[in-house]
């Protein structure tokens, strides 16, 4: 079973929880027990593939909800790309998430949310509309990933002046049952849209619920890959990695923390962020305040000055926030602070990197993976006798998704993956609707659907 972070909703299953997407109370679920693996099952995971990894971390938590058969048939469905990790020094490993259909680490979480929620649909035989909010790369992968999925409609708000031409692409040349809205704001303001719309009595008929990593279906396969890249990676049983995690909206490191809590060695989590410092001066302080309005920075997809999943974070550690930033009940801070460091890169920085990355190593890095790299060298600099520790950062875009800002710091064209070529050849179909605030926003869904 499930319960809201607000602790103020019933508890449910993850077939509702899914197909809910946030708990009434504007609280996300969690689950109430965490299943745990054994150091010999986990260092077992060498002789297992990405899929059976898969299968491993989440079938003890979906086994009341979807059958082993079936859930392996999702896996395979979703799952049906690379996640790569390769070695850059001795000790520090870069893991791919860009081989998705997308090339963002997002196509992990999306794709099985998919296929998910495709399923629940089904055998409940009912309709819903999915409501997402994007900085960057969520929007194409859940575009991409619900595109012609049977009881599906897709709405995707997007900040239209702060995304690349190539991120709004990929959701606006779909058409069918996809429909992108760019908005004159921030990320922040799609995302208070989609939450408002959530808890509208007044839209309660039309069975919204999202794709964001605020679904505890997007959310809970993004343990696999700490797991896939751990086991990639270590040569003795229970051998303690350092994760580097880019960090926006935290689904990415939350993940990692249930990926922890299951049993995975994890010496520390690094949260890298960009100049939206909110968590690390939550860490130096104990306070928290929201960036708003949130900055922008290269790293466009980490343009976020209230993460969501901040409250599943603060409830691992038990506290309690609020979707309005509100720390109701301190967590642990002293045990946050063992667990997790947290480094803001500034784009400065983040350029100097993508540069000395290439220079250093003869390998292109998109902006996100050079503010992980960046903290990652920042980190090891503060505490040298670490550096022994074996390291995995992650790249969670391909760098062809940010041209002009490679071509200008490189001098180097990054090859343009096959899936992102057909995308750039296709026809936009822009939505004209001018949205200036929320009831705007409820006139369009009212009218439309």
């Amino acid at each position: 079973m499930l319960y809201s972070t607000n602790k103020r909703s019933s508890n449910v299953s993850f077939r509702e929880a899914v197909l809910k997407g946030q708990a009434s109370d504007m609280g996300l679920y969690m689950f109430e027990k965490i299943p745990f693996i054994s150091q010999d099952d986990i260092f077992e995971f060498k002789l297992l593939n990405l899929k059976e990894i898969a299968f491993k971390i989440l079938n003890p938590f979906l086994k009341n909800d979807i059958e082993e058969k079936t859930l392996k048939a999702i896996i395979n469905k979703a799952l049906d790309f690379p996640i790569p990790t390769h070695p850059i020094t001795d000790k520090n490993f870069l893991c791919y998430l860009d081989k998705g259909p997308t090339c963002s680490f997002k196509d992990v979480g999306a794709r099985m949310l998919a296929n998910f929620m495709e399923h629940f649909l089904i055998e409940e035989e009912i309709n819903i509309i999915i409501l997402t909010a994007t900085s960057g790369d969520t929007g194409g992968a859940v575009a991409q990933a619900f595109h012609n999925k049977k009881n599906v409609e897709v709405v995707v708000l997007y900040p239209k002046n702060e995304i690349s031409p190539l991120q709004r692409k990929q959701m606006t040349t779909l058409g069918n049952n996809i429909t992108a809205i760019g908005i004159n704001g921030k990320f922040d303001d799609c995302q208070q849209f989609a939450k408002s719309a959530f808890a509208d009595s007044d839209l309660s008929h039309l069975n919204l619920t999202s794709a964001n990593s605020i679904n505890i279906g997007r959310l809970l396969p993004q343990a696999i890959y700490y797991f896939k890249s751990y086991s990639d990676i270590v040569e003795q049983k229970n051998e303690d990695v350092i994760f580097s995690v880019p960090s926006g909206n935290f689904g990415n490191l939350t993940g990692g923390l249930i990926a922890k809590k299951m049993g995975l060695p994890v010496k520390r989590f690094i949260s890298a962020v960009n100049e939206n410092d909110e968590f690390p001066t939550f860490l130096e302080t104990g306070f928290y305040k929201k960036v708003n309005p949130s900055r922008v920075c290269i790293s466009n997809a980490m343009n976020v000055g209230h993460p969501s999943n901040l409250a599943r974070l603060i409830d691992l550690y038990n506290g309690q926030l609020d979707e309005e930033g509100n720390m109701s009940i301190n967590p642990d801070i002293d045990k946050i602070r063992d667990e997790i460091l947290s480094y803001s890169i500034t784009d400065k920085i983040t350029k100097e990197t993508i540069i000395e990355f290439n220079n250093n190593f003869n390998i292109l890095i998109d902006p996100h993976g050079a503010v992980g790299w960046a903290a990652l060298l920042r980190y090891q600099k503060e505490f040298p006798s670490e550096k022994a520790i074996k390291t995995i950062s992650f790249e969670t875009a391909d760098p062809a998704k940010f041209p002009e800002e490679i071509i200008k710091l490189t001098h180097k064209h990054p090859k343009i993956p096959n899936s992102l070529e057909i995308i750039h050849q296709k026809k936009e179909v822009i939505n004209s609707f001018e949205i200036g605030d929320y009831r705007d926003f409820k006139t369009y869904l009212q009218k439309n659907f």
